[in-house]
């Protein structure tokens, strides 16, 4: 298990090392705050609620699922970029498991990413945008367990679509489809309580609500009670499934592997 932490740390180190791409997101995410929230504003300029949402509660809500959303994509772009490279057949005669190699580098940019920005923009919005802290240290502990799920169901879920490499020419188009419904799908951009009843049921059925949606509703408080360890009950189902269909699907994909020589 240490050569993994060894990995997650040179993750962490090669993250440090580029200080304009630090920047650059740094202001893509101060911008993005910005636009949420006189966006917002101006949505809510004519009426005090959507929905039975304020005004505070819906920022809370977008500032949340964006923080949060930074942290479900995984390791499939690096993983499908050297299966294309033809590297992955080197990798796989090195002496430890490839797919937690990936898993534990992703969780080292994660935890970089987590220290350099978020915690810092969590501030800026705390402070400046006030959005809503849990209404209870229960809330706050369901949603950093729901947080830590949803992380883990978008990684295994991003990593999916990173082995169609084996199968592709090339899964950029899928990767941008795949951003795409994962952000209108989890609830990344307004609540699911925002849609029409019919798709917002379709939607409870799809392993992305769990990745977003869940936690900040936790965080929120929109699902609260026995629905919420009926959430976090859910979000361990996908966990789970994704788990098992991308160790079914990796098995499946390194037999089309051929290595040439000793």
């Amino acid at each position: 298990m240490r050569k993994y932490w060894m990995f997650a740390k040179s993750s962490m180190q090669i993250s440090a090392a580029y200080s304009a791409w630090y920047w650059a997101s740094m202001v893509s995410v101060v911008l993005r705050i910005l636009i949420m929230f006189y966006f917002w504003n101006a949505v809510y300029a004519n009426q005090s609620s959507i929905q039975e949402l304020s005004l505070q509660e819906m920022l809370t809500y977008v500032i949340i699922a964006m923080f949060v959303q930074g942290f479900v994509s995984g390791a499939g772009n690096e993983l499908a970029q050297e299966i294309k490279q033809g590297q992955i057949a080197i990798e796989l005669m090195r002496p430890y498991d490839y797919l937690f190699k990936m898993i534990f580098m992703d969780f080292g940019q994660k935890a970089s990413f987590l220290i350099r920005e978020t915690i810092p923009m969590a501030l800026i919005a705390f402070l400046f945008v006030k959005i809503s802290p849990p209404d209870s240290a229960e809330e706050l502990i369901l949603f950093l367990i729901s947080t830590a799920l949803g992380i883990w169901i978008g990684t295994f879920f991003d990593m999916l679509i990173g082995i169609l490499a084996f199968w592709t020419v090339n899964v950029w188009g899928v990767r941008v489809l795949k951003e795409g419904v994962i952000t209108f799908f989890s609830g990344a951009l307004i609540p699911l309580t925002l849609f029409p009843d019919w798709l917002e049921r379709g939607m409870l059925f799809l392993p992305f609500q769990a990745m977003v949606f869940t936690p900040v509703s936790l965080y929120t408080g929109l699902i609260n009670g026995t629905d919420a360890w009926a959430a976090i009950g859910i979000q361990l189902f996908w966990t789970a499934a994704l788990f098992i269909l991308l160790k079914v699907l990796w098995n499946l994909a390194v037999r089309k592997v051929t290595i040439f020589g000793g």
